[in-house]
């Protein structure tokens, strides 16, 4: 696939819409939701016709082939991670993931090595989205652990000159972004993960804005953790991935009960079945984990370098278009070391609300507000901003249209 406006609108039907009053649709916002391919929605909706039952219940033909068509789903995500097929878990999103974790972790009892104590540490960002702060938050509130964060440099990039002091022998969790949604800033993972693993606490990664655009090789990372989405990974919205070490998750606790995650049950008490089936109780979200099978498949056809290469194309030339926009400033990175495609921005004192709805009139579509990331927000003193993300099948045209459309919101705002 190249990389041009025929072959996205051919691909992704929704690009050939025409919105507001009949303008093209220009999508600028696939860090909150990425746009699906025809080959998506077809696998998903072919399930549906054709093999729907539940997955790993029944002995019935349509059982079986649901059956494989889930685990295909999930060894194809394996394959994509570089990952076991046995360390994927199914969830139904990245939320749902990092909460699993957080709250297994509480569930763990004295002896088990993720039972958290008053006086243990648990370490994140000042960048994380709130699906990665507030699952950590409750958990410290719940266990007495104390909760400690590396800061923000004003641009834009988290400040590691105390990481002996933020990460201490005390620390049991590191759970951070491994790209933020809102500065685009791609965070120097390895030094942390040495010194985390250093005092021997876990890594658990937000992935939700790097696997999607770049390759991510869990072993070559070295984490021990990983959540992300399928909605932002051209799949479909209602299936979430949950990876983790295979030693690791045979140590984790349940985070949810019920069917198909047990080993055997009586009326007093209940076994656990071995992971992924121990984290994935009750009927899974089968048509959907076959649509981001099929959403991987198409993404590694392409491949991830060329698209993280395009996007970085696409990124570089915006900043260079923004140093020409009187009284635009860019909130995180400005240069290209180390971020990826998502770029927030404020425009002198238009609110960003009212440059987003200019835009959207126009045709538009990006994001406005804090982005579920209030404390950066602050951190960076702009209570909200416009931010533009980009995916495989966005072109130069679309960025013209966004620098043309700001320029125009400037006019009308006076």
């Amino acid at each position: 696939m190249s990389f041009n406006a025929s072959v996205s609108a051919q691909d992704f039907p929704i690009l050939t819409r025409k919105i507001r009053d009949d303008k093209r649709l220009v999508y600028l916002d696939s860090g909150a939701t990425s746009q699906k391919p025809h080959v998506v929605i077809d696998a998903q909706s072919n399930f549906y016709r054709m093999q729907n039952a539940a997955a790993h219940r029944g002995a019935h033909q349509l059982a079986e082939e649901a059956t494989d068509a889930l685990e295909n789903a999930r060894q194809i995500v394996a394959n994509f991670l570089n990952a076991h097929h046995d360390e994927v878990v199914f969830t139904k999103s990245a939320t749902e993931s990092l909460n699993l974790v957080a709250y297994a972790m509480g569930n763990a009892e004295k002896g088990n090595r993720f039972h958290l104590t008053a006086g243990d540490g648990i370490v994140v960002t000042e960048m994380e989205h709130h699906a990665n702060l507030i699952p950590w938050q409750q958990l410290a509130a719940r266990t007495g652990a104390t909760l400690s964060w590396f800061e923000v440099t004003p641009e834009g990039r988290l400040d590691l000159s105390n990481i002996a002091q933020v990460i201490t022998d005390k620390t049991k969790v590191v759970a951070l972004t491994h790209q933020s949604n809102v500065l685009g800033t791609i965070i120097p993972l390895q030094e942390i993960v040495k010194r985390a693993h250093e005092v021997g606490a876990v890594v658990v990664l937000d992935a939700c804005q790097s696997v999607p655009h770049m390759p991510v090789d869990v072993k070559a990372l070295d984490i021990d953790f990983l959540a992300f989405s399928g909605h932002k990974t051209v799949g479909p919205t209602g299936i979430g991935i949950f990876w983790g070490r295979r030693e690791l998750l045979a140590e984790l606790p349940p985070f949810l009960t019920g069917g198909s995650m047990i080993e055997n049950v009586t009326m007093t008490g209940a076994t656990w079945a071995p992971a992924p089936k121990k984290f994935e109780p009750g009927v899974p979200s089968m048509a959907q984990a076959v649509g981001l099978g099929a959403a991987l498949t198409y993404l590694t056809d392409i491949g991830m370098n060329n698209i993280h290469e395009h996007e970085l194309s696409l990124t570089k030339y915006l900043l260079k278009e923004f140093e020409a926009i009187e009284g635009l400033t860019v909130i995180g990175p400005r240069d290209m070391n180390m971020r990826g495609g998502s770029v927030s921005f404020t425009v002198g004192d238009i609110h960003p609300h009212d440059v987003g709805q200019y835009l959207d009139s126009q045709g538009i579509a990006v994001r406005t507000g804090h982005h579920c990331a209030w404390p950066l927000a602050r951190k960076m003193g702009v209570p909200a901003s416009t931010r533009a993300s980009f995916y495989l099948y966005n072109t130069q045209d679309d960025l013209d249209a966004l620098v043309t459309g700001i320029r125009g919101a400037q006019k009308y705002f006076g």
